[in-house]
């Protein structure tokens, strides 16, 4: 218990999420009643949470190196569109023997042609210095493009029974999409605990002058970052077509405001080198609560985009002014706040030792 609350005082993201988010659970208890707790809401919960949650990962490894992908939800379109064709039976036409083949081949080919998306993405990026919002947004209307060439503006169908089961399995009623999605954010985690790489990324969007001088290649972890958007994107891209079993071009095009509104929420720096995936998920835990309620009270979409868009720019604010606020205190000569300790101050004094 001690080891917790210690967590939250180090922690003032974190504080601030989680009683938030209780507030706001609490909230919804009282004016929604039990069926906000109840086991169909929970599940759709868990269902939506599962790609929309991907695309946040995703889009908080980009904002983890001082950059952004406007291109996570057009990529995880493409990619859809692309295994879709193996599911349709466009590319190998479909017998009862070859089904099983025929899924996996679609499987990786949507795995693939996100990381080949985030290797473009990268390569844009680190190769050609292209600022990381004008090469996503690049990419973000190519591959609307490329969709639209693949697939005439029209729906690609699901014809594999199968695949189109994994959106509704569930384990103890649990969905298995999210149960992908909590595995997927378990590594990723780990990746930037416990490893070289995961550190070098902290630190190359705290100070990549720094990074460099310690021997490690920047370019080469730009280009290594976003090629694992890429394969997270093509997950996503997974769940979200066995979900409604079809894809076309445009569909989830509002999750990339609520991506971005989620991974700032939970205090990812826009500017690098500053986030943990633990507070992103509470984030998502209370912004797919909001969501469902919504649903329940049936608001009108575009006032649910109003109320997105609205929450960005408040939260924005909010973070500005915390950041003047603490420029202010450092420049008075206050001693600041603790705060939660990067992993690019232990790879620095690793670089040096060196």
């Amino acid at each position: 218990m001690n080891r917790i609350t210690e967590v939250f005082r180090s922690d003032r993201d974190l504080s601030v999420l989680g009683v938030l988010t209780v507030v706001t659970i609490g909230i919804l208890l009282v004016v929604i009643g039990p069926a906000f707790l109840s086991e169909r809401n929970l599940q759709s919960m868990g269902t939506q949470m599962a790609e929309f949650g991907l695309l946040a990962l995703a889009m908080a490894l980009a904002m983890l190196l001082g950059g952004i992908d406007l291109s996570v939800v057009s990529a995880a379109v493409l990619a859809g569109i692309v295994g879709t064709k193996f599911l349709a039976g466009d590319v190998i036409p479909l017998t009862d023997a070859n089904q099983n083949l025929v899924m996996t081949l679609g499987v990786a080919a949507m795995l693939i042609t996100g990381m080949l998306c985030g290797l473009l993405n990268g390569l844009l990026i680190a190769k050609a210095s292209i600022p990381p919002i004008l090469a996503t947004l690049s990419t973000f209307v190519f591959f609307a493009g490329v969709g639209m060439v693949l697939t005439d503006g029209n729906s690609v169908p699901v014809k594999i029974p199968a695949f189109a089961q994994l959106g509704v399995l569930t384990v103890g009623n649990i969905p298995i999409i999210f149960v992908i999605m909590v595995v997927a954010y378990l590594v990723v985690s780990q990746v930037l605990k416990r490893t070289r790489s995961g550190r070098r990324m902290y630190l190359y969007g705290d100070n990549d002058v720094a990074l460099r001088f310690t021997g490690a290649r920047n370019e080469r972890i730009v280009i290594l970052t976003y090629i694992l958007i890429g394969l997270i994107v093509g997950l996503a891209a997974m769940i979200m077509v066995s979900r409604v079993n079809s894809v076309r071009v445009g569909f989830g095009e509002t999750y990339l405001l609520q991506a971005i509104l989620v991974v700032v929420l939970a205090g990812f720096n826009p500017f690098g080198g500053r986030g943990k995936v633990g507070n992103l998920v509470i984030a998502i835990v209370l912004l797919q609560s909001l969501s469902s309620a919504f649903t329940i009270m049936r608001f009108d979409p575009f006032m649910k985009t109003f109320i997105w868009g609205a929450a960005l720019l408040v939260i924005m604010g909010v973070h500005r002014a915390r950041e003047l606020r603490a420029d202010r205190k450092s420049a008075a000569g206050t001693p600041l706040a603790p705060q939660p300790a990067d992993a690019s101050e232990d790879l620095v004094e690793s670089g040096a030792a060196q």
